[in-house]
């Protein structure tokens, strides 16, 4: 049986996914699909691994062992632990406290209450694992008083995490995207370029505002919005919380972290350090980039590109972490003690998420050796010839089937990034697929239960997984219509030079959001009357 490379190698991801679905316990049923994967493996002929004993191998050893091992995930897992820890010092502190106190008195309404998560999160552009959970830490406190659920905070979290992120040049995304783009062209640059053509993650952003204003919710997260609207007369009726702690112990342990984590992203990259990334060939005429040692250092841009965000998100916590430590300890609102009993809470609050991490991550690990990114990247280049105008649209659905089933925005970039370029070496429609891929791999990163993103948005919310995942999803998927038509306007008007489409396109892809809420909105006013 051939399952290598087939639509079998997606087979795995599915079954985690529906299972997740259907149980609504997220736990065994990644396991189970990472059962499925291994099977599939071995049972292939070409795979090298046959038996009981290849099928455990490629079950722990190549599996859960290899994917938690790796440096990247590991560096992952240290920064949530730590985030954690921040979190658990600003609430011994009292500074969780003391902001909710400033925000009772100062953010009066439930709008309010959302517009500042949307804002924060907006203002987080650096990392989604660090806007997911920071967001989350600030502002729950705040959104419960003011009868906002944990699913509809989980969602705004979620929806100013990658959306946010992939519009946003000094970003980890940039970094990424930019490093997908391997033929002589400044990767940077052409992120830049595509940004006013995502037209997923800025539509996700006006599709928060106005639910937030148009004051109404559709779907199951009516349902959980309805059960805590007591709370709005409820709030003002809660006594202030008495602290020892200020504003300020929130606030700026908070602004540490961003400026630390922009230092470690920066120092990753070789900021601080001469030299840079040039071409080199080697005998066989394979070219590869490397560093080179010299007398110039790299500007900001550059060694953001070049950046690990792991290693640069695990070096700012740390140095953020011992700052905050020293802060508190000068301000006699804890002790050292203190602050150290907070490393095994902060801990203790982040395993769900690493569990649920490791287990996507194993996930992907199997479908990556069944090559389910070399089956898709087959059908897209399949599909290329004679549908130029339709090929946004269609890589735009493609991005989002494969970063669905994969739960990765990442390695959905990594092979239809390249592909894009290839087919279209030069000209606007290479820039407006480039765009379409990345709105596709966000919008099924956005919907993918299996995704890290979703995982850590739960996870700074609060909110049970499943419970996030099936309130999100109405609402991704209405956005993600509107792009899949407005990106079919833009391959269309393509011919009437790229900024006549983009304002063609921006004119439908709002126009189209807007009135489908209306007209959502009017039938299930109709419906409740």
């Amino acid at each position: 049986m051939s399952t290598i490379g087939t639509f079998w190698a997606l087979v795995p991801a599915i079954v985690a996914i529906v299972l997740a679905l259907c149980t609504k316990e997220v736990y065994s049923s990644l396991f189970v699909g990472i059962v499925v994967g291994a099977i599939f493996f071995v049972v292939d002929p070409s795979s090298g691994a046959s038996g009981f004993s290849g099928f455990l191998n490629h079950l722990f050893s190549d599996g859960l062992v290899a994917n938690i091992a790796d440096s990247y995930n590991i560096g992952i897992l240290i920064f949530m632990v730590i985030l954690g820890t921040m979190v658990a010092l600003m609430n011994k502190a009292g500074g969780s406290a003391a902001f909710g106190n400033w925000a009772k008195k100062n953010i009066k309404s439930k709008i309010g209450a959302q517009i500042a998560t949307i804002l924060l999160g907006m203002l987080i552009f650096i990392d989604d694992y660090f806007n997911c959970l920071t967001v989350g830490s600030v502002m729950k406190p705040i959104t419960d008083k003011h009868g906002v659920s944990k699913e509809k905070l989980a969602y705004l979290i979620d929806a100013t995490a990658a959306p946010v992120c992939i519009i946003a040049p000094i970003s980890s995304w940039a970094a990424a995207v930019a490093g997908f783009v391997t033929e002589g062209e400044n990767g940077l640059a052409l992120f830049c370029k595509a940004i006013p053509f995502n037209f997923y993650a800025i539509l996700t952003i006006v599709m928060m505002f106005s639910l937030v204003f148009m004051k109404f919710e559709y779907g199951t997260m009516s349902k959980y919005e309805k059960a805590l609207a007591v709370m709005n007369d409820a709030a003002d009726e809660v006594a202030e919380e008495e602290t020892k702690g200020k504003v300020i112990d929130l606030i700026l342990p908070v602004a540490i972290l961003i400026v630390f984590c922009v230092l470690g992203m920066i120092y990753s990259g070789g900021f601080f350090v001469k030299g840079g990334m040039e071409e080199v060939v080697d005998e066989l005429g394979n070219a590869s980039s490397v560093w080179v040692g010299n007398d110039s250092y790299l500007n900001f841009i550059e060694a953001f590109a070049n950046s690990d965000a792991s290693v640069g998100l695990v070096i700012g916590s740390i140095g953020a972490l011992i700052i905050s430590i020293v802060y508190f300890m000068i301000r006699k609102v804890m002790s050292f003690k203190d602050c150290m009993e907070c490393l095994p809470d902060g801990f203790k609050a982040m395993v769900p998420a690493i569990l649920i991490l490791c287990l996507a991550w194993t996930l992907k690990g199997m479908t990556d050796s069944l090559e389910a990114k070399a089956f898709v990247a087959g059908l897209v280049e399949g599909s290329a010839a004679g549908l130029k105008m339709f090929l946004p649209a269609i890589i735009f659905v493609i991005a989002c089937f494969l970063a669905f089933a994969t739960g990765t925005s990442w390695g959905t970039f990594g092979i239809l990034i390249p592909i894009c370029i290839a087919a279209f070496p030069e000209g606007a429609i290479r820039i407006v697929s480039i765009s379409a891929c990345m709105a596709g791999a966000v919008c099924g990163d956005h919907c993918s239960p299996i995704s890290d993103t979703t995982i850590m948005a739960s996870a700074g919310a609060q909110c049970d997984h499943v419970n996030h995942v099936s309130t999100q999803l109405p609402y991704a998927i209405t956005v993600a219509v509107v792009s899949f038509i407005t990106y079919i306007v833009a391959g269309l008007t393509l011919g009437l030079g790229l900024v006549l489409s983009g304002i063609i396109s921006w004119v439908v892809g709002i126009g189209g959001l807007i009135g489908t809420l209306i007209v959502i909105k009017k039938f299930f006013v109709k419906k409740a009357e």
